[in-house]
């Protein structure tokens, strides 16, 4: 679906109304998507895809998701949240998992950042240098 340019600023206007601090109020994402779906103003379901995109960016953007071959132990985990929500600010929502898969170390992934320590990224490093040199 083609989306105009009015969409989009409606959209971004509708998202902006939901924040409260910088931080999106999931109450008023809510409340803003009834209320137009109520509505049904002129063009109202471009409007309400853009919103969608914009607020699945923001979700995304405040999400931190750790990996680790194993269970974290709970002042590292508290520790990396204090160093996260200090890089990027308040309001991060964390996701802790485990992937044996990584055989040790923790990969870290915020938004479109990845910070990966673990053992099987330094492998497949490794792997990909010697490839290079044959």
């Amino acid at each position: 679906m083609k989306i105009t340019k009015q969409a989009r600023h409606e959209a971004r206007q509708l998202f902006r109304s939901c924040q409260v601090n910088g931080l999106l109020e999931d109450n008023r994402v809510r409340e803003a998507v009834r209320l137009v779906i109520e509505q049904k103003p002129r063009g109202f379901l471009p409007v309400l895809s853009q919103f969608e995109r914009l607020v699945k960016l923001e979700v995304a953007r405040r999400t931190a998701r750790i990996e680790s071959a194993t269970a974290l132990p709970a002042a590292f985990q508290a520790q990396l949240q204090a160093d996260l929500a200090r890089t990027y600010g308040g309001g991060l929502n964390f996701i802790f998992t485990q992937n044996p898969a990584l055989l040790g170390g923790v990969r870290i992934q915020v938004g479109g950042d990845v910070y990966d320590g673990s053992v099987q990224a330094r492998l497949t490093a490794l792997q990909e240098s010697f490839s290079k040199n044959l």
